[in-house]
């Protein structure tokens, strides 16, 4: 019988997970003797178009567990020998085999709040197992604060309504859509409906049932009773397979028999159609069959700028589920039918380096918008009356910025693990009040703000030094 392969990792297969170039020049390093201490600073450029004027920082969880695990296995090393036909040599594939990081990680707390080009994340360490870590972390961090970021943007529009992770069918792939689980409730979501994903991270599920239920039967009417006979004190019902008004009569029958037998309607679903409209019509039978408190859910295809429409039309809407535009992080404006690259930019660079017991600071120069910012750096951040004033990107450990907060923090240090990891409850705790601190002005999903981040002068000053000196040569 032919072997069948998902093709998908675990955890012992991770130290493979890095694109090539990274061995490459681990290798070159290693052959000439090049292995200094060097920070690299993961960051991003510009918030993606339709996505307004900040970020949820999400990911450091599993970053960690990826630095903190890192040790390549015999097996994989015998492969990358073999298939690089040696060009990969046996010292430095027993360096990576014997791989303990013994580095500095300092990193925003998940859940906070932040801008472009501020550093999210910074590993400073041996070159080497620095760059090994490159490709993981910009997976794993890109992808998560872009859901994180969208969650948080549904949750605003919402205004106090719940909403749910509807999206793991069409995530791309099995081990994003249990992130994107992740990642969107701790940026405001309340639950989810994929199974794995409430077992693994201990937050709520749901779900109701699919058209398949009500088509496989010879009636709706009959759909709705088995349903309810199994799951009496649960009862939601998806109205709109065939008829929405008529389907939302056929849940009143049932609602009624559930309330003969000491139970009651909990709610219905609308999954497609015009959605401001049907559900005005569907709470006027629900009221006038005496059901004022089943709960109308809505779904289908919607994103925050749905949703703000229907709340500021006054829709009589008590739930929503949010599914493709959720769990790819749609750069999208379903309203406008504006949007980009569903993806965020973020990038991990090098800032600095120590030769011969000296810092230098690292830049990459470009004539685009691509040229970073050197040194290692820390966030200060203001508050004032409980919100948000301004931000100031410099190097750590500066006295003078007085009223300020150094919003990042340690992770890792001398390789050992310095932090203690909230759970995921106490990170979505934060990240509503990162939210909550941020003025309406930066929060709006249009006709926003950009929020005020300034460079210090430390930074600026070793960067137009070494621009300057790059002409000059």
């Amino acid at each position: 019988m032919e072997r069948l392969n998902s093709l998908l990792m675990d955890d012992s297969e991770m130290p493979m997970f890095l694109d090539y170039y990274e061995l490459t020049s681990g290798q070159a390093n290693f052959d000439h003797g090049r292995n200094n201490r060097i920070t690299e600073v993961y960051y991003f450029r510009k918030v993606p178009e339709n996505l307004g004027s900040y970020m949820v920082a999400a990911g450091l969880e599993q970053i960690v567990q990826f630095i903190k695990n890192f040790k390549m296995s015999r097996e994989e090393a015998e492969w990358l020998k073999k298939s690089s036909n040696g060009a990969l040599t046996d010292g430095f594939l027993d360096y990576l085999q014997n791989f303990e990081f013994k580095g500095t990680v300092n990193a925003v707390p998940e859940g906070t709040v932040v801008f472009p080009n501020e550093p999210i994340l910074t590993v400073t360490g041996n070159s080497i197992d620095v760059q090994l870590f490159e490709t993981y972390i910009l997976s794993i961090m890109n992808f998560q604060t872009m859901v994180a970021t969208k969650a948080a943007r549904i949750a605003y529009a919402a205004k106090g309504k719940p909403f749910l992770d509807f999206g793991a069918r069409r995530a791309h792939g099995r081990d994003a859509a249990i992130l994107s689980s992740r990642a969107s409730y701790m940026g405001g979501a309340d639950g989810t409906a994929l199974v794995s994903a409430a077992m693994k991270l201990d937050i709520p599920y749901s779900g109701t049932m699919p058209h398949k239920f009500v088509q496989e039967r010879g009636s709706e009417l009959e759909a709705f009773r088995e349903y309810a006979e199994s799951f009496p004190n649960d009862a939601v019902f998806l109205i709109d397979t065939y008829d929405t008004l008529k389907g939302a009569q056929n849940a009143c029958v049932v609602g009624n028999e559930l309330r003969r037998k000491g139970y009651d309607l909990k709610g219905v679903r609308i999954d497609g159609g015009d959605i401001l409209q049907l559900s005005r019509q569907v709470r006027r039978i629900l009221d006038d069959n005496g059901f004022p408190n089943t709960k109308i859910i809505a779904s289908s295809d919607l994103d925050e700028y749905q949703i703000e429409y229907f709340v500021k039309n006054n829709a009589p809407i008590d739930m929503y589920g949010v599914g493709t535009r959720l769990d790819t992080a749609a750069n999208y404006n379903s309203i406008s039918k504006k949007g980009g690259v569903s993806a965020l930019g973020g990038v991990y660079k090098l800032v600095e380096e120590e030769e011969n017991g000296m810092t230098v600071p690292k830049i990459k120069i470009s004539s685009s918008d691509k040229t970073t910012l050197p040194f290692n750096k820390q966030i200060y951040r203001r508050f004032k009356n409980g919100f948000m004033l301004d931000d100031i990107i410099d190097r750590p450990f500066h006295k003078e910025y007085r009223g300020y907060q150094q919003i990042l923090v340690p992770v890792i240090k001398d390789g050992g693990l310095v932090y203690d990891f909230p759970s995921l409850k106490e990170a979505k705790e934060y990240a509503k009040s990162q939210l909550s601190s941020l003025q309406e002005k930066y929060r709006r999903l249009e006709d926003f703000e950009a929020f005020p981040v300034k460079i210090g002068r430390d930074i600026l000053d070793a960067k137009n030094r070494i621009m300057q000196e790059n002409v000059s040569s």
